[in-house]
């Protein structure tokens, strides 16, 4: 099978919705003689394009191979400008760089009173909304212009410039460092996931020390708060200190709800933070507060103030689903949540442009746990399976390592014990070279591997001296990660009381309330 080619101008052009497509063809026919420009036909035929075909681009005749390179380019700027002169894409920070590009504008042609009027108003507007970075940008433009123009009305602004420069500074590269921090600790998360031992945890923890910037809590405005709370979470998330996750998460999305503009201004940040929060909430098992937040995320993202893209839209569909999916294991009503399944390959097909793999690997792993638990053993494995084949992807260490431990579960609990042997070899090899064969793994490995030499009677023993031994490392500091990707204690329960394991997972909600 041919690879898809791929190629950003197709990729924008079919990124477009109805109304852009609309406003981009009334702003090329501003002039009729764009009408008939090439760039106009190469867009008509990627319009009807289902996928990038160049070859039938060059078949049409409209275009030779030496133009299509300079046209493909022209046609990406024209889209770009069209869009930015779109209202749905009009935004605070879009119309401050407008009064600075105005701003220079005037300044150029010597206007410069006119031009500084412009400034202050665009910097008033840029503190106003922490957009600091560009304040930065205003403050040294007028810092130009004062020293061509000196306005006799203040004195001292040179002076004000300088210390209002100097504070903006200041605060930038504190959030640089924050962000930076940040940055780092997310890329150590999804390539190894938590710690497993004291070494990891006392590198981890000298790593983020060692790059906290000094500040005085204060003096530090949303931006920074932001960032710092993002790079405590990260580093809670990483050492498996849920509580101190579902604190910072916490301070992260009260910053938004106490600031409501920024929502508007920052909804990817905000929706980032619900999702760490329900997903905190869902590792200390705090029901209430979970359905809580879940619906106060939902009920914030329906508001019609919320903004709209494609992009805050798969955000949406991402972040809901993973956590619908999550309420439905923590009560333990795995066959009610299985028409959610139906909705997440939908949405995955709808939004997989905008979704990175990794995020969809997730979605499958849940997938995968909601059938095992609802005991349809056969497509757990079948989810499962869409990860363990993926070969290209470079994920999380650890959901790698639980996807291949529940599929042996899986297998065996659909009685397909005739793979379990070779399944249990490999999945070994594959721990040993991710070095992520621990306690938990090593028990279920042995566990599985005598399965076939345990007779019927002695099952219910096995399955509860395997129980005993796995509940010792419930609430290590590090085993007890194998935990939060695969209730492997609910599953022994079941076969050990003969009840199923929702019934189990239930009646532990029912004693935690």
């Amino acid at each position: 099978m041919p690879k898809t080619q791929k190629d950003n101008l197709f990729d924008l052009v079919k990124s477009l919705s109805k109304s852009e497509k609309r406003q981009f063809k009334l702003y090329v026919g501003r002039l009729g003689v764009n009408e008939d420009a090439k760039f106009m036909q190469l867009f008509q035929i990627l319009e009807k394009q289902a996928s990038y075909d160049e070859a039938k681009i060059l078949k049409s005749g409209a275009i030779t191979k030496n133009q299509l390179s300079n046209i493909k380019a022209h046609l990406y700027k024209q889209l770009l400008v069209s869009l930015r002169l779109n209202p749905s894409h009009q935004n605070v920070r879009i119309q401050i760089r407008e009064q600075l590009d105005f701003a220079t504008i005037l300044y150029h042609k010597g206007l410069y009173n006119q031009s500084l009027k412009i400034l202050d108003r665009a910097k008033a507007l840029a503190l106003a909304n922490e957009e600091k970075n560009i304040a930065y940008e205003i403050i040294e433009l007028e810092k130009v212009i004062e020293s061509q123009y000196i306005t006799r009305s203040i004195s001292n602004r040179a002076d004000q410039l300088t210390v209002e420069a100097k504070d903006v500074s200041k605060l930038n590269v504190l959030a640089s460092k924050l962000s930076n921090l940040s940055l780092q600790l997310y890329g150590i998360f999804l390539k190894k996931g938590y710690v497993k031992n004291d070494e990891e945890y006392q590198i981890i923890t000298k790593y983020f020390h060692d790059r906290m910037p000094k500040f005085e809590i204060e003096k530090l405005g949303f931006r920074e708060r932001l960032w710092l709370n993002k790079a405590y979470l990260w580093y809670s998330f990483l050492i498996q200190d849920f509580k101190s996750c579902y604190k910072y998460s916490l301070k992260w999305t009260h910053l938004f709800y106490e600031h409501p503009e920024m929502i508007t201004l920052n909804p990817v940040f905000y929706l980032r933070g619900m999702q760490y929060l329900l997903e905190a909430l869902f590792y200390i098992k705090d029901i209430g507060r979970f359905k809580d937040t879940l619906e106060k995320m939902q009920e914030t993202v329906n508001n019609d103030s919320f903004p709209k893209s494609e992009n805050i839209e798969s955000l949406i569909f991402l972040h809901t689903y993973s956590h619908k999916l999550n309420l439905h294991f923590m009560e333990g009503k795995f066959e009610e949540g299985l028409p959610l399944v139906k909705e997440v390959v939908q949405g995955i097909k709808v939004h997989k442009g905008a979704i990175d793999e990794h995020h969809i690997m997730i979605l499958y792993y849940k997938v995968a746990c909601l059938y095992f638990g609802a005991g349809r053993n056969k497509m757990c494995i079948e989810y499962l399976t869409k990860i363990i084949d993926n070969k290209s992807l470079q994920m999380r260490e650890d959901l790698l390592c639980f996807s291949r431990i529940l599929n042996l579960v899986a297998h065996y609990e659909a009685g397909e014990d005739y793979h379990l042997e070779r399944l249990i070899k490999s999945t070994y090899k594959f721990l040993i070279k991710m070095e992520d064969l621990y306690e938990v793994q090593k028990e279920m490995m042995l566990f599985l591997r005598r399965l076939g030499d345990i007779y019927p009677h002695q099952l219910k023993k096995e399955f509860q001296k395997l129980y005993d031994k796995l509940k010792e490392y419930e609430d290590h500091p590090y085993e007890r990660r194998s935990f939060l990707y695969l209730d492997i204690l609910s599953w022994l329960e079941s076969h050990i009381t003969g009840k199923s394991i929702p019934e189990i997972i239930r009646e532990k909600a029912m004693v935690a309330k």
